[in-house]
């Protein structure tokens, strides 16, 4: 068994992309720069996105963070994302979800210039995607085909159950993997909360993607013998032994099921790093 480890991973490849940053610099390219809109003071977004501030600083680029209380009218927000489409400065930017609930995240998604969603949520961008054409990659997806990459796993021909059908992660996940390419070339199957049989789908599995927000969900007898697991989970349940009260807990019985795979990755330090460097 080995494990797939996403923070080393994410640190090599910011360090590719600064040193990519500085040569175009130095050929009298402008440097990168990334926008982000955080709307509120909601705990997980304020950590993403200060997680992203600081990866921006790491590869070079330039950042700007615009901050909103969370009594913005949607009108207001709109105005601003315009704002941002028409700044030639932007290369790219980010609207943090969830917005608050008097928005209809939608609209907004859709009001940004898909050629500066680098979330890759615009409808256009998700199609673009699905017929294998260049576009912005939704970032976890795109940070679980990287792993794969980086760790050499064999993808064609193989078997990959996707638990889970998010927009953000499960859809896209089972359309990458059957793309052309590598990693994909998978025979994929995806799995959510309707699904009979779910056990006996994912023993057939040569990879599992866990993306079901679900703690604990993948068992040791739901995985055959040198599976590839992915855990996209991270769940905070309380632990007393813990100064915060909680710890994080992937979607995948770790101790139980690692014994049994091939490649596995834990939670945090697998999946989570990988996605704000995507998004880089």
């Amino acid at each position: 068994m080995q494990i797939i480890d996403g923070k080393a991973v994410s640190i090599q490849v910011k360090q590719e992309i600064a040193a990519e940053v500085e040569k175009m610099v130095a050929a009298g390219q402008k440097r990168p720069h990334l926008a982000a809109i955080l709307v509120g003071h909601d705990g997980g977004s304020e950590t993403y996105v200060a997680n992203k501030v600081k990866s921006c600083a790491e590869c070079g680029f330039k950042s700007t963070l615009i901050r909103f209380e969370d009594d913005i009218t949607e009108q207001e927000l709109l105005d601003k994302v315009q704002e941002l489409n028409n700044d030639p400065d932007v290369d790219g930017f980010i609207v943090q979800l969830p917005l608050p609930k008097h928005m209809n995240e939608q609209k907004i998604t859709e009001a940004i210039d898909y050629r500066k969603d680098v979330d890759g949520f615009h409808p256009i961008n998700v199609g673009r995607m699905s017929i294998g054409l260049p576009c912005f990659v939704s970032a976890t997806p795109n940070g679980i085909l990287e792993l794969l990459k980086r760790y050499d796993i064999e993808t064609k021909g193989k078997k990959c159950v996707v638990l889970g059908r998010s927009n953000i992660v499960g859809k896209p996940m089972a359309n990458l993997l059957m793309q052309k390419a590598y990693p994909g070339d998978c025979t994929v199957t995806v799995c959510h909360s309707h699904t009979a049989n779910i056990k006996e789908e994912c023993l057939q599995a040569d990879i599992i993607v866990a993306a079901l927000g679900k703690p604990g969900f993948v068992t040791a007898d739901m995985v055959k013998p040198g599976a590839v697991i992915i855990d996209v989970g991270t769940t905070r349940v309380p632990d007393a032994t813990r100064k915060s009260g909680f710890r994080l807990s992937g979607d995948v019985d770790f101790a139980n099921v690692a014994e049994k795979c091939s490649f596995i990755t834990p939670v945090p330090g697998g999946v989570g790093p990988m996605s704000i460097c995507s998004l880089m």
